[in-house]
C-alpha cells in the first residue's frame, strides 16, 4: 500500500539485517495465531426484541437454531415444472428489516497479554456487536471484513456470550441503513451473518488487524528482464507498553515449498503504535502468473520473531507475479503481450441459500465458469468475499471488483446529511474493497460505479433515488482520486449505461465514463432496445469519443426462460421486463452480439450479464418471479441454457457438441431447423437412425441443417463430433403430435404460441417481411399488460398479435389438397379502412379485401377458410396491398378431406 494511505503511523527505526536471494526448504513450525470458527449453534430471530437480548438473563429458547453462514432470506422462484425447485412461491421470505443473532460459546484459553479478535466476514447490511452484555461496536457496510479486539471483554476459557444485530432495512432517507450503499439496483440485498465469523487471538506484537479489514501486509511487483523486485509495506502492531525489538522476515516460497527469496532485517517498535515497515525481495528467473494459461503462485510469507528468533506472529497470502497495462487499440495487457479477457458477471446468490454462500459453492460456481472458457469475471456490484478471489487467483481468472454505487448516489438535495453521510460510505467501501484484495493477482482494476448516468434521469427505475446530480462528479472525482492514491499498480473504472445512446425519451445523461482510466458499456442491443448486431457500430461510435481511453463491454446479454420456446426468435417482439423471453431468444441475442463483440480486438474486456440467474424485487419476467433471467445458468445451478453451450464452444478447447432447443420437446412444426453448437473439425447429424450430413467448420461454431422433417411421435436427434482426441455426441428427444406432418397452426406475429381451444400452435415461423405486432399494451417490471379487447372470438390471445405491411410464408407439405383458414382481425382502432390480396401459390384467395367492412367493427374476429392444392411441395401464401398493409392473426394448414364424388 502506499504509505500517504496509511493514517496515524509511526514509522519505527528499522535495522537491515541481510536481503538474499537463495532457494531454501522451510522447516515446518507451528502457527502464531490460534483460529476458532463460530460456526453453529447459533440462536436466530427476525424483527425487534426486547432490550435485554444482549444479555445473559435473556431466553433466547424459542429461537431459530441456525448455523453461520447465515441469511433469513430468500428470494425469487420460478414458475416452471422442469425441475422441483428450493424456492416456491409459498416459502420465499423477502424481508427486510433488523434481524438478531446470539451464540453462547466457550472462549479458547489465553495467556496474559495475548490478543483476541472477533472477524467477520460480512454482515449485511449493518451489524452491531456486543459480547457479554458489553457494548463492542457496529459496522455500516454489508460486503467487507471487519474486526474488533475484544481483549478486554472476553472471557478466557470460560462461556461468553456474542449478540449481533444485522439490519438490511430498505435504505431511505432517515432510516436506520439511509448512510449505506447500495440504496438502488437491479438485485436484492439479503440481510444476515452471510459470511464465516471467528475468534482469532495473536500475540501482542502481530501483524496489525486495524487496517480496514485488510491482511496488514502488501505487496507489488516490478517486473524486469529476468529478474522481479517486490515492494512489500508491512504494518506491524505493538500494544504493549514498551518498545519492542523484533525481527521482520519476507520470504516468498514457489509452489514446491521452496524458499526463493528472503529478507530479514531488525525493527523497533514504539509501545502501543503501529509501525510500516518497507521491504524489497529480489526474485531471480521468476515465473509469471499467466491467467489461465499458468495461474502460477507463490507464498508470500511475513514473519515477526523476537529477539531469540520465537514466532510472535505469521501470515501467508497467495501471490501471483505479472505485470498488467491497457491499450486503447490492442486492449488487456497481461505480462507485456495482448490477453483478450471475455467472460461472465457474477453474483453471491443461489436458490435455496441466498448470500449465505459457502466456499464450496463459490469453487463450483467458478467451475461451471470455468468450463465454458470464461477467463475473467466481473464481480457485481459489490465486493465479493475472499474465498472467490483465492479460487480465481489458483484457476487464472481476472477480476473486476468493484463497489456497490449502483443507479444512485444520494437522496434529495434536502437530504444534506444522509447525502454526506452516503458519500464517505462509498469512500469506506473502496478503502474496505482495496485493503482486503490488494494483493490478489486475479484482480485487475477497481470499480467505483454503475449505471449511475441511469438512475440519475430515471428515478423509478429499479427503485433509483432522486439523486443530487450537482453530488456526482465531485463524488466520482474523489473515488477515482482514493483508487491512485490507495493501488498505483491498477486503474480506476466504472461501467455507464447510457453515453451517447439514443432513443432513450430524450434524457439528456449525465457522462460519466470519462471520469475513470479505463471504462466499461452495459450495452443491451437486441434486448432493451435496437437490433442484437447494433452493438458493434455502437462500440466503434463510443471509441471515437474517446478514443485515448481503454474500453470494454461490462454488460450485454438477453434473459431465456427455461420452459418459454419459440421457433423463431424474430417471430415477435420480445418482452424485455415482462413473459415472453423464450431461451432461443436469448441465444439468438447472444450468437448476435458476440459475432460483434469479437471482431473488435481493441476492446480490453467484455463479461456477460449474468452467469447465473439471481434474485432481484424488480422483476416478473420469463417463468420466473423475483428473478433475473439473464443467467447462463439457473439459479439452482442445475440448467445450464443453450446460449451457455454457444460460449463453450467459442471459448474452451474442450470438445463441445450440443444440440440447441432440448427443452422444446413438443414440437409446434413438422420442419424446423436443427442448431448444433459444436467446436468440432466436423459435425455429423442423425435422425432417428438416419444421418442428414456433415457439417465442417461451422461459422461461430452454429451447425445448422435446415429444414429438417419430423415424423409422428418420437423423434430422436443425434449430433456427433470428431476431434483429434476422439468423438463428442450430444442427444435430443423431440415429440411431434400425430396428425402434424402436414399441418401448421401459425400465431402470427407472437414470439411465443397462444394456448388455443382450437389447435396446438406454434409461434409465427416460415415468413419473410412485415412487422410482428400486438394490440395490447405491454406492462413490464412486475407490471401486468393492458389486455385489449377483442370481440367473437374465444382466442383472445391468439388473436391479439399479428403480423403486418408486405410478407410472404412458405410452408413445406406433401403435394395434395389443403385445407386454409385465416383468422383475420382489424386492429387499428382509428384506421378507417385497409384493403389487401392474399394470394397461394399464385392463385387469389383474397382480394381488395376489406376486414373492417366484413367485421363491422375493429378487433373482432372473422375467418376465411380456402381450400388450396400443392403440387410442388410448397404451400407459398404472398399478403400484399395498396392501402394500409395486409394483416393476419393466425394461419392453419391442414390436409383437406378427399371430395365426395
Amino acid at each position: 500500500m502506499k504509505r500517504s494511505s496509511i493514517l496515524g503511523l509511526i514509522l519505527g527505526t528499522l535495522f537491515v539485517v541481510v536481503v538474499t536471494a537463495c532457494t531454501l526448504s522451510i522447516p515446518p513450525e507451528g502457527e502464531a495465531r490460534e483460529t476458532t470458527p463460530l460456526k453453529t449453534d447459533w440462536k436466530f430471530q427476525f424483527g425487534n426484541t426486547d432490550e435485554d437480548v444482549v444479555t445473559l438473563a435473556f431466553d433466547d429458547s424459542a429461537w431459530e437454531t441456525v448455523a453461520v453462514p447465515h441469511s433469513w432470506n430468500r428470494v425469487g422462484y420460478y414458475k416452471n415444472d422442469l425441475l422441483e425447485h428450493l424456492h416456491t412461491k409459498e416459502n420465499v421470505n423477502a424481508e427486510q428489516g433488523v434481524g438478531w443473532y446470539r451464540l453462547t460459546f466457550n472462549a479458547p484459553e489465553t495467556t496474559e497479554g495475548e490478543r483476541v479478535w472477533l472477524e467477520f466476514d460480512a454482515v449485511s447490511r449493518t451489524a452491531e456487536v456486543w459480547l457479554n452484555g458489553n457494548y463492542v461496536g457496529e459496522h455500516r457496510s454489508g460486503f467487507a471484513r471487519f474486526r474488533f479486539d475484544v481483549t478486554e471483554l472476553i472471557e478466557s476459557g470460560k462461556s461468553n456470550l456474542l449478540v449481533v444485530k444485522a439490519d438490511n432495512t430498505l435504505p431511505e432517507a432517515g432510516s436506520s441503513t439511509q448512510d449505506v450503499l447500495p440504496i438502488a439496483g437491479d438485485f436484492f440485498v439479503h440481510g444476515g451473518i452471510y459470511r464465516p465469523v471467528r475468534i482469532v487471538v495473536t500475540k501482542p506484537v502481530h501483524i496489525d488487524m486495524r487496517d480496514f479489514g485488510g491482511p496488514g501486509v502488501y505487496a507489488t511487483s516490478q517486473i524486469g528482464e529476468d529478474s522481479v523486485k517486490i515492494d512489500i509495506s508491512s504494518r506491524l502492531s505493538n500494544a504493549t507498553a514498551i518498545t519492542q525489538e523484533v525481527r521482520l522476515v519476507s520470504s516468498l516460497i514457489d509452489d514446491k515449498g521452496q524458499r526463493v527469496a528472503y529478507s530479514e532485517q531488525a525493527v523497533s517498535l514504539a509501545a502501543g503504535q503501529t509501525t510500516e515497515v518497507e521491504d524489497v525481495l529480489d526474485v531471480q528467473d521468476p515465473v509469471l502468473w499467466q491467467g489461465i494459461e499458468n495461474p502460477y503462485i507463490y507464498t508470500l510469507r511475513t514473519e515477526v520473531r523476537d529477539a531469540d528468533s520465537g514466532l510472535l506472529d505469521r501470515l501467508d497470502q497467495d501471490y501471483g507475479i505479472r505485470e498488467v497495462a491497457f491499450d486503447a487499440e490492442r486492449g488487456f495487457i497481461l505480462n507485456g503481450e495482448p490477453y483478450r479477457l471475455h467472460g461472465v458477471s457474477y453474483h453471491q446468490d443461489r436458490e435455496g441459500k441466498g448470500w449465505a454462500v459457502s466456499r464450496e459453492d463459490i469453487a463450483e460456481d467458478v467451475a461451471i465458469m470455468k468450463e465454458m472458457g470464461a477467463n475473467t469475471v466481473r464481480l457485481a456490484h459489490y465486493p465479493h468475499g475472499q474465498p472467490v478471489h483465492e479460487i480465481a487467483n489458483r484457476k487464472g481468472l481476472v477480476l473486476w471488483d468493484e463497489i456497490p454505487l449502483v443507479s444512485s448516489w444520494s437522496y434529495a438535495p434536502e437530504n444534506k446529511e444522509a447525502n454526506q453521510e452516503l458519500s464517505e460510505n462509498a469512500k469506506l467501501q473502496l478503502r474496505e474493497m482495496i485493503h482486503q484484495n490488494f494483493n490478489h493477482p486475479s484482480v485487475i482494476v477497481w470499480g467505483i460505479a454503475n449505471e449511475v448516468d441511469f438512475g440519475a434521469i430515471l428515478p423509478a427505475f429499479l427503485s433509483a433515488k432522486r439523486s443530487d446530480a450537482a453530488l456526482l462528479e465531485p463524488l466520482l472525482k474523489e473515488l477515482a482520486a482514493i483508487v491512485n492514491e490507495e493501488d498505483s499498480s491498477r486503474l480506476s473504472t466504472l461501467a455507464h449505461c447510457c453515453e451517447e445512446r439514443k432513443g432513450l425519451a430524450n434524457a439528456e445523461f449525465p457522462t460519466t465514463g470519462h471520469l475513470t482510466e479505463v471504462v466499461g458499456a452495459n450495452l443491451y442491443f437486441g434486448w432493451y432496445y435496437g437490433e442484437a448486431q447494433d452493438i458493434g457500430p455502437h462500440l466503434d461510435h463510443l471509441r471515437t469519443v474517446r478514443p485515448e481511453q481503454p474500453l470494454s463491454v461490462s454488460e450485454y446479454g438477453a434473459g431465456g426462460g427455461i420452459s418459454q420456446h419459440t421457433d423463431n426468435p424474430l417471430g415477435g417482439p420480445v418482452d424485455a421486463t415482462g413473459v415472453a423471453q423464450p431461451e432461443e431468444y436469448m441465444s439468438y441475442v447472444h450468437e448476435k452480439n458476440w459475432v460483434e463483440i469479437s471482431s473488435r480486438p481493441y476492446l480490453w474486456a467484455s463479461w456477460v450479464w449474468n452467469s447465473f440467474d439471481f434474485a432481484t424485487k424488480v422483476r416478473v419476467e420469463g417463468d420466473a418471479v423475483d428473478i433475473n433471467t439473464k443467467g447462463l445458468v439457473t439459479y439452482d445451478r442445475k440448467i445450464k441454457k443453450d446460449s451457455y453451450y454457444f460460449y463453450k464452444a467459442n471459448w474452451s478447447d474442450e470438445p463441445t457438441v450440443h444440440i440447441t432447443g432440448r427443452r422444446y420437446k413438443e414440437r409446434a412444426y413438422p420442419v424446423t431447423d436443427v442448431r448444433v453448437y459444436s467446436n468440432a473439425p466436423e459435425t455429423e447429424l442423425w435422425l432417428n437412425g438416419e444421418s442428414l450430413g456433415k457439417k465442417s467448420d461451422c461459422e461461430q461454431q452454429i451447425c445448422v441443417w435446415t429444414e429438417v422433417s419430423l415424423s409422428d411421435g418420437e423423434n430422436q436427434l443425434r449430433a456427433e463430433g470428431v476431434f483429434a482426441e476422439g468423438r463428442e455426441s450430444d442427444t435430443v428427444q423431440w415429440h411431434l403430435k400425430a396428425g402434424l406432418t402436414n399441418a401448421y397452426h401459425i400465431d402470427a406475429g407472437a414470439l411465443l404460441a397462444a394456448s388455443s381451444v382450437a389447435a396446438d400452435y406454434g409461434s409465427d415461423d416460415f415468413f419473410s417481411g412485415g412487422e410482428a405486432r400486438t394490440v395490447d399494451q405491454p406492462g413490464g417490471w412486475g407490471k401486468p399488460p393492458v389486455l385489449a379487447d377483442i370481440a367473437n372470438s374465444e382466442d383472445r390471445e391468439l388473436l391479439a398479435t399479428y403480423r403486418e405491411g408486405e410478407f410472404e410464408y412458405r410452408l413445406p407439405v406433401s403435394n395434395g389438397e389443403y385445407q386454409v383458414v385465416l383468422t383475420l382481425m382489424e386492429p387499428d382502432t382509428t384506421l378507417q379502412d385497409r384493403q389487401f390480396d392474399v394470394m397461394a401459390n399464385g392463385s387469389h384467395l383474397l382480394k381488395d379485401f376489406s376486414i373492417l367492412q366484413q367485421a363491422g367493427e375493429p378487433r373482432k374476429a372473422i375467418k376465411k377458410t380456402f381450400r388450396v392444392t400443392v403440387t410442388d411441395g410448397e404451400l407459398e401464401l404472398i399478403f400484399s396491398a395498396d392501402q394500409g398493409g395486409a394483416v393476419v392473426s393466425a394461419i392453419d394448414v391442414v390436409k383437406a378431406e378427399a371430395r365426395a364424388n
